[in-house]
């Protein structure tokens, strides 16, 4: 058994990256060039628990640190977010990993992971995995990265049979409150190849109920990037909804039975780094709240913009009022158009 949070059940569980980011307070520099900055928290699992958070959800990580300053930062940030951090232990031998980042707005934002030859968050063990609160979460949250390497791998795939034993063999969570994202999340850089991660990710798309993922992560995951066709392919991997990111086209997403299309938020942008993990916080609220497609894509999609328009990631997640407005002024701004 689990010791579970005030209220019971995590409503939302993550697994996945975590670590320190080190931005620039000069926008439009090289790093060369840099003179100050800021540190956050960050790692895209992180974050997506961190903008749960925000909406009042009971919302945990999966994750490991180093034994290091850098480690009981996190620990400290995690508490002030609200995010549970039960499951987040150190491992001695390695540092907890930062990541520097360039901003060229409004779309070129080089990163750097100081994460070699491994980190942490690849160092969970199979056997160190709740898998009570796993399985009663009402969202488990995996990303493609967790399966680059092992033991992150093995223990990724545990937490998602697991999560699935007994679920019908279509697709459908058993109740839409138990629901089990795969975040496609392809990083070149932890990878051997695009084929190797295709492989991996082959194991993983029928454990899950829901695949979000922009056209680059789709072709990985099922070898297609034309937005209803990806879809259609992410149906027959035995996802039951598929989120496709199309950036300055919107996003789509598929059922099996509706196709439903919305247009992007307009933006300023300052750092785009933080708007998907944002889309991904903005989304398992959403889908708990058991909104149709159409509410659900617009409340991510305004949750993005609003991060993509700030400059750190974990610090920059949104409350609910905050995107209710920012949707709005999407909306009049679309009437307008129209």
């Amino acid at each position: 058994m689990t010791s579970q949070p005030a209220g019971g059940p995590f409503e939302v569980l993550t697994m996945g990256r975590i670590g320190v980011d080190i931005y620039p307070l000069q926008i439009g520099q090289s790093l060369r060039n840099v003179e100050s900055f800021g540190k956050y928290l960050g790692g895209s699992a992180t974050n997506v628990a961190v903008a749960a958070a925000r909406y009042g959800r009971r919302s945990a990580v999966i994750s490991r640190t180093g034994q290091d300053p850098f480690g009981d930062y996190i620990h400290d940030a995690l508490a002030g977010f609200g995010v549970d951090d039960r499951f987040v232990t150190a491992v001695p031998s390695l540092p907890t990993p930062v990541t520097f980042c360039e901003i060229f707005p409004p779309d070129d934002f080089p990163l750097y992971f100081y994460r070699f030859p491994t980190a942490p968050d690849l160092q969970i063990e199979p056997n160190e995995i709740d898998l009570a609160a796993v399985t009663e979460a009402g969202i488990f949250w995996m990303t493609g990265t967790g399966l680059c390497q092992e033991p992150s791998r093995s223990a990724t795939l545990r937490a998602l049979a697991a999560r699935s034993k007994g679920r019908p063999a279509n697709g459908e969570p058993n109740n839409q409150q138990s629901l089990t994202v795969f975040d496609l999340d392809y990083r070149p850089m932890f990878w051997s190849s695009r084929e190797e991660a295709r492989r991996w990710y082959a194991e993983a798309l029928p454990h899950a109920t829901v695949a979000v993922g922009n056209l680059d992560e789709c072709d990985t995951a099922v070898g297609v990037r034309e937005p209803r066709k990806a879809a259609a392919a992410l149906h027959e991997a035995g996802v039951g909804l598929a989120i496709i990111k199309q950036g300055p086209d919107g996003v789509l997403a598929s059922d099996g039975q509706q196709v439903v299309e919305v247009p992007p938020v307009p933006v300023d942008v300052v750092n785009g780094l933080g708007a998907g993990d944002a889309f991904g916080g903005a989304l398992c609220h959403s889908l708990l709240s058991g909104w149709d497609l159409d509410r659900t894509l617009r409340f991510a999609n305004a949750a993005g913009a609003i991060v993509a328009g700030r400059l750190a990631c974990a610090d920059a997640m949104p409350v609910t009022e905050e995107v209710e407005a920012k949707m709005s002024e999407a909306q009049r701004s679309e009437a307008e158009r129209a």
